[in-house]
């Protein structure tokens, strides 16, 4: 073999082993990606490796649906990073535990004698599970005739319930929740901390009992990137995309 054929065969050999180094190193890339997914699908999907006693609920309408009332990105954080960290966080607090298979609401009857984590996770998955139902990007929607009823006897019409709300969900002091309760046979507005809510059994001491008909988020990442420190502003947006069948369905539920 003369000195340019050994040459060139090297050349050859050593061309070959860049590209066999190159496609080792695409399919380890690519396997890294599928691992890294796999490990961060979203919660309400279908992987049967994700056993998971709680999941992320879909929404039943897009992220831009509620707009100009409810902005797009708000939705999408407030839903797919916040919802979903309290629904993480709730799986991890109840592993292992006896308390593993309860519902929400079992676990919010009993709320006082569990974990924080699961007070603070749990509530926050029962309460946005339910705000998420109660926002429709469908304009008309209007409460029930019996809804109506109770809601003349009590507030004097809507006009009174808007104002009495609005003053519930202004006067939490920092993060919470404004809610609007059937207890006792009638209906009853009242706040609460953080993610605490009627069902739990530390807020029927506390006056907040009953059995939630709807609720507004009062916490600031539910609306601060399109209000700001506008908070008043938010609760009389509200009321453009609040669900009016979903409030007058629970209210049929709660009076049965």
């Amino acid at each position: 073999m003369n000195r340019r054929t050994w040459i060139y065969q090297s050349f050859r050999w050593l061309a070959g082993a860049a590209v066999v180094h190159q496609t080792i190193g695409l399919f380890k890339a690519q396997a890294n990606t599928s691992s890294i997914s796999q490990h961060n699908l979203p919660i309400n999907s279908n992987n049967p490796n994700t056993a998971m006693s709680f999941e992320l609920p879909a929404l039943p309408y897009a992220y831009a649906a509620l707009e100009p009332h409810f902005d797009a990105m708000t939705m999408e954080i407030h839903h797919s990073k916040h919802h979903a960290a309290y629904v993480n966080n709730l799986n991890a607090a109840l592993s292992g535990t006896p308390h593993a298979d309860k519902t929400l609401e079992e676990l919010m009857a009993v709320v006082s004698t569990l974990p924080v984590a699961v007070r603070n996770n749990g509530g926050g998955h029962y309460n946005h599970s339910l705000f998420w139902k109660l926002l429709t990007p469908q304009a008309g929607t209007a409460p029930s005739e019996a809804l109506m009823a109770a809601i003349q006897e009590k507030f004097g019409g809507l006009d009174g319930l808007k104002e009495q709300f609005g003053k519930a969900a202004m006067a939490r002091f920092g993060s919470g929740w404004a809610w609007l309760c059937y207890r006792d046979g009638a209906l009853n507005l009242c706040s609460t901390a953080n993610q605490d809510n009627p069902l739990m059994d530390i807020e029927n001491e506390k006056g907040c009992g009953g059995f939630p008909l709807l609720g507004l988020d009062v916490w600031e990442h539910s609306y601060y990137l399109k209000f700001q420190n506008r908070r008043a502003e938010y609760v009389t947006a509200f009321w453009n995309v609040l669900n009016w069948d979903e409030v007058s369905a629970r209210f049929a539920q709660a009076t049965r």
